[in-house]
């Protein structure tokens, strides 16, 4: 297993740089990625996953492919480019593999494709997006489902994480944290609800233990336990911040402003950052199951406790003076 040629397309981002930071510890990593590298520039090779030959060529020596490459904002324009990249990659990716003669590809995928959850699911819920990101990564899912079923010595992992959080990470979860930092704190609802979350380092080292899986078909969720409730979460960061208690708004007023905004945006076509529908996710409990990964011999190393408080620690305690925050309010 050492001293394998592994390509990371994607390599430059977040869950890239984590994972790449892993894996070089024992193996050789060519950082395949359209952005240069900041935290290894060094293995940088420049390649868009949209260009079907420069991709190939990007990943010519290797013995092993991570695919991390996504577009996932919820604001992401044209919408064209949710296709471009996650199916049109998905599908440059295989290519590059049948060509080059690599047997083992590792995709990184999202619990997006189950879409709104009702109560705990596994991996053997029913796929359902309800979004662009979630319905491109399905289709991604296939593309790759079919290069596995190809040749019988081929090895396909999907891992699909929740949410991912962590250092340096400026996605949902920091906004939530950045607004308890400010004193702007806010709970829709009793905060019951509770969410799943993943934390970068221990995404990092499950998609480092796919290595070690053998032929045929790999999928996981991946989701660090045990879920909190938004009244946990925010209790968390308050004892870590030393902040007092979260403004609680009706989950009707909730929705009445957030539908509210939606007219406003449809006259004004423009995006605002609140709507109904990241007010309903955001209230409601998203939680996924991940005992698959761990009977496959998984173990992550960090608690999600001791995870929340390094990264609120870092983020805001440890870290420079940041700039005065904007009125966003917190997606889901």
């Amino acid at each position: 297993m050492s001293d394998r040629q592994v390509g990371v397309i994607g390599g430059s981002g977040f869950i890239g740089s984590w994972l790449v930071g892993v894996l070089s510890k024992n193996h050789s990593v060519r950082i395949i990625d359209k952005q240069p590298s900041r935290a290894q520039p060094q293995l940088w090779t420049e390649a868009d996953v949209r260009d079907a030959d420069r991709l190939r060529e990007a990943c010519r020596g290797c013995d092993v492919l991570y695919n991390l490459a996504a577009e996932h904002r919820d604001d992401v324009e044209p919408l064209e480019l949710y296709r471009t990249v996650n199916v049109d990659g998905a599908r440059n990716t295989c290519a590059a593999a049948e060509a080059l003669g690599i047997r083992k590809l590792i995709f990184t995928s999202t619990v997006a494709v189950y879409g709104f959850p009702v109560g705990e699911i596994d991996e053997s819920a029913p796929p359902n997006p309800f979004n662009e990101y979630g319905r491109t990564k399905l289709e991604a899912e296939k593309i790759f489902l079919a290069w596995a079923k190809r040749a019988g010595d081929r090895s396909l992992t999907i891992v699909r994480p929740t949410v991912v959080f962590g250092p340096g990470n400026r996605g949902n979860v920091y906004v939530l944290l950045e607004h308890i930092a400010d004193g702007r704190s806010i709970v829709i609802g009793d905060g019951r609800n509770k969410k799943s979350m993943a934390y970068v380092a221990n995404v990092a080292d499950c998609l480092a233990h796919a290595l070690r899986l053998g032929e045929g078909v790999h999928v996981f969720n991946y989701v660090d336990k045990p879920d909190h409730d938004m009244n946990e979460l925010v209790a968390i960061a308050n004892e870590t911040l030393g902040r007092g208690r979260a403004l609680r708004v009706p989950y009707a007023l909730a929705m009445a402003v957030g539908t509210a905004c939606d007219l406003i945006g449809q006259v004004t076509k423009r995006q605002l950052s609140i709507s109904s529908v990241r007010v309903k996710k955001y209230a409601s409990s998203t939680q996924f199951a991940a005992n698959r990964v761990l009977e496959s011999g998984f173990r992550p190393r960090h608690s999600l406790r001791d995870a929340l408080v390094d990264t609120i620690r870092h983020e805001f305690l440890d870290a420079p003076p940041r700039a005065a925050p904007s009125p966003a309010t917190p997606k889901p």
